[in-house]
Protein backbone atom coordinates (compact mmCIF):
# COMPACT_ATOMS: atom_id res chain seq x y z
CA UNK A 1 0.00 0.00 0.00
CA UNK A 2 1.64 3.44 -0.96
CA UNK A 3 -0.21 6.04 0.39
CA UNK A 4 -2.22 5.10 3.49
CA UNK A 5 -5.70 6.53 3.91
CA UNK A 6 -5.54 9.20 6.91
CA UNK A 7 -8.87 8.65 8.88
CA UNK A 8 -9.92 10.40 11.58
CA UNK A 9 -10.80 7.81 14.78
CA UNK A 10 -12.14 9.64 18.07
CA UNK A 11 -9.76 8.47 21.05
CA UNK A 12 -11.12 5.72 22.70
CA UNK A 13 -12.56 5.90 26.77
CA UNK A 14 -9.56 3.93 27.74
CA UNK A 15 -6.82 6.47 25.63
CA UNK A 16 -8.83 9.09 27.35
CA UNK A 17 -8.23 7.21 31.13
CA UNK A 18 -5.07 6.18 30.04
CA UNK A 19 -4.44 10.51 29.21
CA UNK A 20 -5.90 11.44 32.69
CA UNK A 21 -3.29 9.29 34.64
CA UNK A 22 -0.85 10.15 32.66
CA UNK A 23 -1.50 13.86 32.58
CA UNK A 24 -2.05 13.32 36.20
CA UNK A 25 1.27 11.97 37.31
CA UNK A 26 3.43 14.29 35.40
CA UNK A 27 2.06 17.09 36.54
CA UNK A 28 1.88 15.62 40.17
CA UNK A 29 5.48 15.28 39.78
CA UNK A 30 6.22 18.36 39.08
CA UNK A 31 4.19 19.93 42.02
CA UNK A 32 5.37 17.29 43.95
CA UNK A 33 9.09 18.62 43.79
CA UNK A 34 8.14 22.42 43.83
CA UNK A 35 6.39 21.70 47.14
CA UNK A 36 9.64 19.56 48.81
CA UNK A 37 12.50 22.06 46.92
CA UNK A 38 13.12 23.66 49.61
CA UNK A 39 12.93 20.29 52.12
CA UNK A 40 15.74 18.60 50.02
CA UNK A 41 19.35 17.64 50.72
CA UNK A 42 21.38 19.16 48.05
CA UNK A 43 22.41 15.36 47.52
CA UNK A 44 19.38 13.23 46.39
CA UNK A 45 19.76 9.72 44.84
CA UNK A 46 20.05 10.65 40.93
CA UNK A 47 20.63 6.49 39.84
CA UNK A 48 19.34 2.96 41.15
CA UNK A 49 21.29 -0.68 40.04
CA UNK A 50 18.78 -3.29 39.11
CA UNK A 51 18.25 -4.38 42.31
CA UNK A 52 16.47 -0.85 42.90
CA UNK A 53 19.39 0.06 45.14
CA UNK A 54 20.81 3.91 44.94
CA UNK A 55 24.45 3.24 43.16
CA UNK A 56 24.76 7.41 42.61
CA UNK A 57 23.92 10.18 44.41
CA UNK A 58 23.56 13.94 42.49
CA UNK A 59 22.98 16.76 42.91
CA UNK A 60 18.85 18.17 43.64
CA UNK A 61 18.60 19.68 40.36
CA UNK A 62 18.89 16.72 38.60
CA UNK A 63 15.78 15.72 39.43
CA UNK A 64 14.10 17.88 36.98
CA UNK A 65 15.50 15.70 34.38
CA UNK A 66 13.11 12.92 35.20
CA UNK A 67 9.69 15.71 34.04
CA UNK A 68 11.60 17.19 31.48
CA UNK A 69 12.56 13.42 29.99
CA UNK A 70 8.67 13.12 30.15
CA UNK A 71 8.24 15.97 28.28
CA UNK A 72 10.28 15.33 25.63
CA UNK A 73 8.69 11.69 25.28
CA UNK A 74 5.06 13.74 25.58
CA UNK A 75 6.21 15.97 22.59
CA UNK A 76 7.60 13.25 20.17
CA UNK A 77 5.11 10.60 21.06
CA UNK A 78 1.65 13.06 20.63
CA UNK A 79 1.82 13.69 17.15
CA UNK A 80 3.22 10.04 16.47
CA UNK A 81 0.15 9.09 18.06
CA UNK A 82 -2.39 11.29 16.06
CA UNK A 83 -1.08 10.38 12.71
CA UNK A 84 -1.56 6.49 13.43
CA UNK A 85 -0.96 6.32 8.69
CA UNK A 86 2.74 6.69 9.54
CA UNK A 87 2.94 3.85 11.70
CA UNK A 88 4.73 0.85 11.04
CA UNK A 89 2.53 -1.99 9.75
CA UNK A 90 2.89 -5.27 8.18
CA UNK A 91 2.23 -4.88 4.40
CA UNK A 92 -1.00 -7.09 4.65
CA UNK A 93 -2.86 -3.23 5.65
CA UNK A 94 -5.51 -2.31 2.75
CA UNK A 95 -8.17 0.30 2.97
CA UNK A 96 -10.44 -2.52 4.57
CA UNK A 97 -8.59 -3.06 7.64
CA UNK A 98 -6.75 0.34 7.99
CA UNK A 99 -9.21 1.61 10.29
CA UNK A 100 -8.14 -1.80 12.67
CA UNK A 101 -4.34 -1.20 12.50
CA UNK A 102 -4.72 2.47 12.82
CA UNK A 103 -6.50 2.12 16.12
CA UNK A 104 -4.53 -0.74 18.03
CA UNK A 105 -1.33 1.04 17.19
CA UNK A 106 -2.43 4.51 18.66
CA UNK A 107 -3.71 2.46 21.80
CA UNK A 108 -0.26 0.80 22.23
CA UNK A 109 1.32 4.06 21.55
CA UNK A 110 -1.18 5.92 23.99
CA UNK A 111 -0.33 3.38 26.55
CA UNK A 112 3.34 3.23 26.25
CA UNK A 113 3.32 7.24 26.25
CA UNK A 114 1.28 7.47 29.11
CA UNK A 115 3.11 4.85 31.06
CA UNK A 116 6.60 6.58 30.74
CA UNK A 117 5.05 9.87 32.08
CA UNK A 118 3.79 7.50 34.81
CA UNK A 119 6.86 5.44 35.38
CA UNK A 120 9.50 8.76 35.49
CA UNK A 121 6.99 10.60 37.87
CA UNK A 122 7.45 7.36 40.18
CA UNK A 123 11.45 7.80 39.99
CA UNK A 124 10.94 11.25 40.85
CA UNK A 125 8.98 10.53 43.98
CA UNK A 126 11.25 7.70 44.74
CA UNK A 127 14.27 9.60 44.79
CA UNK A 128 12.57 12.59 46.81
CA UNK A 129 11.34 9.94 49.08
CA UNK A 130 14.56 8.22 49.69
CA UNK A 131 16.64 11.51 49.92
CA UNK A 132 14.04 12.54 52.87
CA UNK A 133 14.01 9.81 54.86
CA UNK A 134 10.64 8.86 54.57
CA UNK A 135 11.19 5.61 52.55
CA UNK A 136 14.02 3.01 51.22
CA UNK A 137 12.14 2.95 47.91
CA UNK A 138 10.37 0.80 45.08
CA UNK A 139 13.47 -2.30 45.75
CA UNK A 140 14.17 -5.20 43.45
CA UNK A 141 10.85 -5.37 42.24
CA UNK A 142 11.25 -2.19 40.42
CA UNK A 143 13.12 -3.07 37.27
CA UNK A 144 10.41 -5.99 36.22
CA UNK A 145 7.92 -4.10 36.38
CA UNK A 146 8.99 -1.41 34.28
CA UNK A 147 9.89 -3.80 32.07
CA UNK A 148 6.47 -5.57 32.41
CA UNK A 149 4.38 -2.61 32.01
CA UNK A 150 5.89 -1.26 28.98
CA UNK A 151 6.56 -4.81 27.00
CA UNK A 152 2.83 -5.54 27.59
CA UNK A 153 1.34 -2.99 26.03
CA UNK A 154 3.63 -3.87 22.55
CA UNK A 155 2.75 -7.46 23.16
CA UNK A 156 -1.09 -7.02 23.07
CA UNK A 157 -0.74 -4.57 20.73
CA UNK A 158 1.40 -7.19 18.20
CA UNK A 159 -0.75 -10.46 18.90
CA UNK A 160 -4.10 -7.63 18.49
CA UNK A 161 -2.89 -7.12 15.06
CA UNK A 162 -2.17 -10.49 13.75
CA UNK A 163 -5.78 -11.07 14.19
CA UNK A 164 -6.54 -8.47 11.63
CA UNK A 165 -7.53 -10.13 8.36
Amino acid sequence: MGKRPKIHLPKTKNEKIFDMFGYLFFAGSIIFLVLVWGRLPEQVPAHYNAAGKVDRMGSKWELFLLPGISLIIFLIMLPIEKHPEIHNYPARINEENATSFYLISRKMLNQIKNICLILFSLIAFESVSIALGWWKGFGIWFLPAVLACTLIPLVVGIIRQQKIQ
